[in-house]
């Protein structure tokens, strides 16, 4: 088993960050890259599915240069270039769509490198429309960083996606609902024509989780960023962690697949979020744990049987005081008389109490099959 390098993992974080306190957009679409380390390529590239950077030449460059390296080639993967070329010729694709990249990273406001290709006017279209558009090409543009597959030294992937363009698009909803929700200006993508030319992504529930999340995020202003690269932001953020309390209803009336689901997508929000803590509780007409959820851990076994009272939970949350509330649902219990002072979530199967019957928070309903 490949251990991960925690100095490569600090230099990845760092501009996570980073991108968040400039772009709510950008920063939620890198949270959703899987970014591995390779010495096979020269600096980074993509195969579509995960992002490969050689740690070593990326370690030299500066921090706003490393943040627009990742991000060119996240938004070559999110904007399905690879995929897209189908027959073209490969090294003419991709001078195409890094015209369309380097646009959208210097409308960023990050650097792109002094000698990357720039057109004003094609970098307003789509890949395919600039791919059209050029010219054959007598130098050789070196290495492609759209690649056909992982590279040999790549740590080996996990269960491979079904359908990775769905993921892209989905990465893109919830980006465009975080920005959104920050209130800090719109889409910086705005209505550029490589977005228009893609179907729309529907917001679905796992989109709608992230977004309420995002509700209420932390401002990490408050520390010196000089620290980020060296990777002391997380101590800096002891005292300004998110913290969520999630309850799962084990009256009987919600079934695995649905507590699975939801506590697999909360853990998948801990692991792009450092700064965001999470505790499980089980309930019937009692609450049973905490439990501490963290990426990747194994779901807790479920506790209880009975019916069905909120009130014992949000007892635990007047002790606890967390930031939200997220109840896994069918609603048809006893609440509590007061609403809590964390915003709160209800996450409803289907066949669950209908909105109105729920006395505050915010509702979110699961589709059939979820």
């Amino acid at each position: 088993m490949t251990r991960p390098d925690p100095t490569f993992e600090r230099l990845v974080s760092g501009s996570r960050l980073r991108l968040r306190g400039k772009s709510a957009f950008f920063a939620t679409l890198l949270l959703h890259a899987d970014i591995v380390p390779s010495r096979e390529v020269l600096l980074a590239g993509t195969d579509g599915e995960r992002v490969y950077v050689n740690p070593e030449n990326a370690a030299t460059l500066s921090a706003d240069s490393f943040d627009g390296l990742l991000l060119h080639e996240v938004l070559h993967a999110a904007l399905s270039h690879v995929p897209r070329r189908g027959p073209r010729e490969k090294q003419k694709w991709n001078r195409a769509a890094n015209l369309i990249v380097n646009g959208m990273v210097a409308q960023a406001g990050l650097p792109v490198p002094p000698d990357a290709a720039r057109d004003e006017h094609l970098e307003q279209l789509s890949v395919e429309e600039v791919y059209v558009s050029l010219g054959e090409s007598d130098e050789d543009d070196g290495d492609s960083d759209l690649m056909d597959g992982p590279p040999s030294d790549a740590p080996p992937k996990g269960e491979k996606s079904s359908d990775v363009k769905r993921q892209w698009d989905q990465a893109l909803a919830q980006a465009r609902s975080v920005e959104a929700m920050t209130g800090k200006g719109d889409d910086p993508l705005g209505m550029h024509r490589e977005l228009r030319r893609l179907e729309p992504a529907r917001l679905d529930w796992r989109s709608q989780l992230w977004r309420f999340l995002a509700r209420t995020p932390v401002d990490f202003g408050g520390f010196d960023r000089r620290f980020v690269g060296r990777g002391l932001y997380l101590e800096a953020l002891d005292d300004e962690s998110l913290r969520a309390l999630i309850a799962v209803d084990t009256s009987g009336s919600v079934d695995d697949d649905a507590v699975r689901a939801l506590i697999g997508e909360v853990q998948g929000v801990l692991g792009a979020y450092p700064h965001v803590q999470a505790t499980l509780y089980y309930a019937d007409t009692e609450a049973y744990g905490p439990y501490e959820l963290r990426p990747g851990d194994e779901i807790p076994a479920p506790q209880g049987g009975g019916g069905t009272d909120f009130r014992p939970v949000f007892r635990e949350a007047e002790t606890a005081e967390p930031d939200v509330i997220i109840y896994l649902t069918d609603g048809y219990g006893d609440f509590p008389l007061q609403a809590p002072r964390a915003p709160t979530l209800w996450v409803v199967p289907p066949g669950g109490l209908e909105d109105s019957g729920f006395p505050f928070g915010d509702v979110l309903r699961l589709e059939d099959g979820q």
